[in-house]
């Protein structure tokens, strides 16, 4: 499986996943860079997301929708604090609309090429330990753990093709 760690620490206020996959860093990147290839794994497996807006450069916007297995629509985006492709992307990402009440997070990607891998490190960061029960509550960790899950199965395909 793709996941190798999920680490939560509440007193750094972090949520970390690492994962490994067996193609190029400039490769790997391709699943943040090409809104499509996003789309196909940015949200659970039963929440497929559709890319709206991606413009994946420093201050840069996107935005995003999600729809739940009952046609529920969740919709969110992110605001680009710094990119350096293929290596590095930190983004601010929050909900809404509609439920703009959720709090916004931080997150930091890695990506490490070794000869036989690229290793992906998600740092999600929150404001305070209430924020991170609240949406750690929600889902957040699971579901990102799980759409993580989904990159391999992208990367074989467009590898192969």
């Amino acid at each position: 499986m793709t996941v190798i760690a999920v680490d939560r620490d509440s007193a750094a206020l972090t949520l970390t996943i690492v994962s490994e996959f067996g193609a190029p860093v400039e490769r790997v990147w391709q699943v943040w860079a090409d809104p499509r290839q996003l789309e196909r794994w940015w949200g659970p497996p039963n929440y497929p997301a559709t890319v709206v807006d991606h413009d994946l450069t420093n201050g840069g916007r996107v935005t995003y929708y999600m729809t739940g297995p009952d046609g529920e629509k969740l919709h969110g985006w992110w605001r680009i604090i710094s990119v350096d492709p293929p290596r590095s992307l930190e983004f601010e990402e929050g909900c809404g609309p509609p439920n703009e009440d959720l709090p916004a997070t931080t997150a930091e990607v890695r990506l490490v090429e070794t000869p036989a891998k690229t290793t992906m490190t998600i740092i999600t960061r929150f404001a305070s330990i209430a924020d991170m029960e609240q949406l750690l509550g929600i889902g957040k960790g699971e579901g990102t753990r799980l759409a993580v899950g989904q990159i391999d199965a992208i990367l074989a395909i467009t590898t192969a093709s």
